[in-house]
């Protein structure tokens, strides 16, 4: 048998690595530290040392387990009880910010890994050393090593370190790539799958194993507040074709891909994190346009499928049960039609489009009735595990169906090396993660994915000597426009910067509109990106009827960082590009682009109505 990775010194590595491809058993715990009431007991580091995971290797999902992944799936799978199963089917939501050993939000993580047993963990916004760090940690706490797993969709970038606002200095991230939309833009279907390996490779040298992405959604509704940029386009054959080389870096990259959101998210104008959106597609429709690119996920090999907190009536009957708990989608379209065999897998459990109305208990149980095998952060994962037990016990649910999940689940840990090697390095992650060359696709990816869409007169490249950047942002966008409006200042000495937000006052307005009155140009940057639950993806109407006006009496370069159809709210503008995200790269291929220092190559891969068809980008 292989000695426990986690009791393993480093005098022992060459014996370990020898013995993983005979032979294995079941994962040991780690001592608990012990505890009395009303305190949380201090964690002791761990001694001897944990044998850090090698480079993450491609793999694939379909290929038969290895004697020794077997084994440990047997093994392993034989020593949990029922509720230890159930416990292995739950994945809770973690923050990758640096918390104490007796932080509060920390001891509520421990508890559930210690006296729960769940599965796997989800990581949100950390510093790459942090959020690697804190799975370490986790990984020597719990009895079977934890599958983890985080939203990657713009790259592991997401997980960025906070921001120092005196200076607007971040505190470090990982690579941060454009939109999936901006990837599409390129028309370079080589990108996807690029830019799925860079981050595959990136998130397994942090210590995740599973990437939430990619978004299969065809976004052919650009009143969606929640998919947007998010998507490849309003092609579905385009956006398969997309998917599926996502989906096949991913893995090459050594991580597992995962398809969301099942059965369709793209044609809704309601944000699931705050209500339930309805899909009137009917089986027809469904069939040639939103399964289109699931289909070709799951075919290039996609190891998760993400349900969508939708009611799709024309398959479950109703408009209020959501996707996530019907089992005529998730099991009969998925499991059955579209004959997926990996692990399916809840969008998030605390969102309101799942949320409103079933109580924790109740959705948890729904949820598997209807064939999840994993239930995404639920709001009390303890209470989501006694209830899919006491569910068992009732036969409601088949005990059958839990020990298959719990399989899958185990399957999935011993084929991305979890099972062997769950501790990452936090010296060799220095060398993958935001790697210069990493940073330089993610800048190549950017410039190519500039579009203009509009340009009368012409008005690019901007010129002359009296040039004004107006630059839009939530308050929130604390670095927005940094790099954009500094690029043009140093190029144009004597740009004048200004900056307005949804608080700007009409009279404020006015003042600008003095102020840029006669300019050789007014370049208007408009930094509006969705985000999840705000219900946010426009201007506000008195800040885009003030940039209309000013366009109808200056010449006004439009730039959208961010939401490509912005241009419906000021119809006036007679220059239009668009970035489709808010990066630093895409502000520097922004102002590159404006400037005249880089060439402008990015087609459309989204259609608006009397302003832009598919397809459609000026070249220059």
């Amino acid at each position: 048998m292989i000695p426990n990775p986690f009791r393993v010194s480093t005098t022992s590595i060459v014996a370990v690595l020898a013995a993983v491809g005979t032979a294995s058993c079941a994962h040991n715990p780690a001592p608990t530290p012990s505890t009395t009431p009303g305190k949380i007991a201090a964690i002791p580091h761990p001694a001897p040392t944990p044998l850090p995971a090698p480079p993450a290797r491609a793999f694939n999902l379909r290929e038969p387990l290895t004697p020794a992944q077997a084994k440990w799936v047997d093994s392993t799978l034989a020593t949990l009880s029922l509720r230890d199963r159930v416990g292995q089917m739950v994945m809770v939501w973690v923050l990758g910010d640096y918390t104490s050993y007796g932080d509060s939000s920390y001891a509520e993580v421990r508890r559930w890994i210690e006296r729960d047993h769940i599965g796997g963990v989800s990581m949100s916004l950390g510093t790459p050393i942090e959020v690697a760090a804190k799975i370490n940690n986790m990984q020597r706490l719990s009895r079977v090593p934890l599958l983890t797993s985080s939203d990657l969709e713009p790259g592991l970038g997401r997980l960025e370190g906070g921001i120092f606002t005196h200076y607007l200095l971040d505190a470090g991230s990982a690579t941060v790539f454009p939109s999936a939309m901006a990837i599409a833009a390129t028309g370079r279907d080589q990108d996807a799958y690029d830019v799925a390996k860079i981050i595959a490779q990136e998130a397994r040298a942090v210590g995740i194993q599973i990437n939430f992405a990619p978004v299969v959604d065809v976004n052919n509704n650009p009143s969606n507040p929640v998919i947007n940029t998010r998507s490849f386009g309003e092609d579905p054959q385009r956006v398969a074709r997309l998917s599926a080389e996502f989906v096949r870096g991913t893995q090459d990259g050594g991580a597992v891909s995962t398809a969301k959101h099942f059965p369709g998210h793209g044609d809704t104008d309601v944000d699931s994190h705050v209500g339930l959106p309805i899909v009137g597609a009917n089986w027809a429709r469904l069939d040639t346009l939103e399964l289109v690119p699931f289909r070709a996920a799951i075919n290039a090999g996609a190891g998760m499928v993400m349900t969508a907190h939708i009611a799709l009536p024309a398959i479950e009957g109703d408009s209020t049960t959501p996707a996530t708990l019907a089992p005529k989608i998730i099991t009969g379209v998925l499991r059955d039609s579209l004959r997926f065999g990996g692990i399916a897998i809840t969008d998030a459990m605390t969102m309101e489009g799942v949320g409103k109305g079933y109580s924790v208990e109740e959705s948890s149980v729904l949820a598997v009735k209807a064939g999840a095998d994993i239930i995404l952060k639920p709001s009390d994962p303890t209470k989501a595990i006694d209830a899919v037990v006491s569910a068992v016990d009732r036969g409601d649910i088949p005990r059958a169906h839990i020990d298959s999940a719990a399989r899958h689940v185990l399957e999935l840990k011993a084929r991305v090396g979890a099972a062997f090697y769950p501790v990452a390095d936090l010296d060799a992650l220095r060398e993958v993660v935001g790697s210069p060359e990493h940073r330089a696709a993610a800048g190549d990816i950017a410039r190519r994915a500039v579009t203009l869409l509009r340009d009368n007169g012409p008005l690019l490249p901007v010129s002359g000597r009296r040039v004004a950047v107006v630059q839009y942002m939530p308050e929130t966008e604390l670095r927005a426009g940094k790099i954009f409006g500094g690029d043009i200042r140093a190029a144009i000495p004597g740009t004048r910067v200004i900056k307005i937000s949804p608080a700007t006052s009409v009279s404020d307005l006015d003042s600008v509109t003095r102020e840029v009155s006669g300019a050789d140009r007014v370049i208007v940057a408009a930094y509006v990106r969705r985000i999840e639950g705000e219900g946010r993806p426009a201007v506000p109407p008195p800040i885009a009827k003030w940039i209309d006006e000013l366009a109808r009496k200056e010449k006004v370069v439009a730039v959208a960082l961010g939401n490509p159809y912005l241009i419906r709210q000021f119809p006036s503008v007679q220059s239009y590009l668009v970035t489709y995200g808010v990066s630093d790269a895409l502000e520097r291929a922004a102002a590159a682009a404006v400037l005249g220092r880089a060439t402008i190559t990015g087609t459309t891969p989204v259609s608006l109505p009397g302003f832009f068809r598919r397809g459609d980008g000026i070249k220059r």
